[in-house]
């Protein structure tokens, strides 16, 4: 592979698991002889997520935000200053393994702008579930969004997703959403720009330690996401 990837990563206090996740990344892509960058995105961390990065990922390039701005804050600095042709961002708990990018770059190499990952498309790819109540809570909050804001994309919260360059910078220059809700705001802009989207079904593996509150942060995302069409009426 002969373009650029950029890898990025949104961190908040991931000093129990960004160490394994950056070294499963390296050990994957350096196998394949990929051109890549990877980004870490630290988004105030109040633990030692920056200092273990930097002591041990001397390669990695670490992007520090003063303060906790959010995750979507996070991903679009992060989109913004990386210079792959290709840019992926996925979770610090590497819920969609980084093997399943060999499904998504062909995606685009076929012409599409956008590779997104999708845990509904086949479920039997989810090895590990989510507590009921978080399961149910994620496909109402998706049909909400289907019905509001983004319709035909049965999942727009997987973290594991891929741009081409031209449709991160488009994209991301526009973003405003700070908080979880910037996957929505993504794919409605996408749409709404003209870029071919493609959703990829993914194998899933819940970690227990997430950062999403089941209820305050539930609430905070449906007001985001109430927000979206206003904020991009023209």
């Amino acid at each position: 592979m002969t373009q650029l990837l950029s890898v990025i990563i949104p961190a908040f206090n991931e000093e129990e698991r960004i160490a394994l996740t950056l070294t499963k990344i390296y050990d994957y892509l350096n196998g394949l002889n990929y051109n890549f960058e990877l980004i870490v995105v630290d988004d105030g961390s109040t633990d030692s997520t920056v200092s273990l990065v930097e002591s041990n990922f001397p390669k990695v390039q670490i992007i520090k935000q003063q303060q906790n701005m959010g995750k979507g804050a996070a991903v679009r600095r992060g989109m913004m200053e990386a210079k792959g042709t290709l840019r992926l961002f996925t979770d610090a708990d590497l819920s969609t393994p980084i093997y399943e990018l060999k499904k998504f770059i062909p995606v685009i190499e076929n012409g599409f702008d956008i590779a997104i990952g999708n845990r509904a498309l086949q479920s039997e790819l989810i090895k590990e579930h989510q507590p009921f109540y978080r399961e149910m809570m994620g496909k109402t909050f998706n049909k909400i969004v289907q019905l509001l804001v983004v319709r035909g994309i049965s999942d727009t919260q997987c973290g594991f997703k891929l741009f081409t360059e031209k449709a991160a910078m488009d994209i991301f220059s526009k973003a405003e959403i700070n908080g979880f809700s910037f996957d929505v705001e993504a794919v409605y802009l996408a749409g709404k720009m003209g870029y071919k989207i493609k959703e990829i079904p993914v194998e899933w593996y819940n970690d227990d330690r997430s950062k999403v509150h089941p209820i305050k942060d539930s609430l905070k995302m449906l007001i985001e996401i109430m927000r979206i069409r206003n904020l991009h009426k023209n």
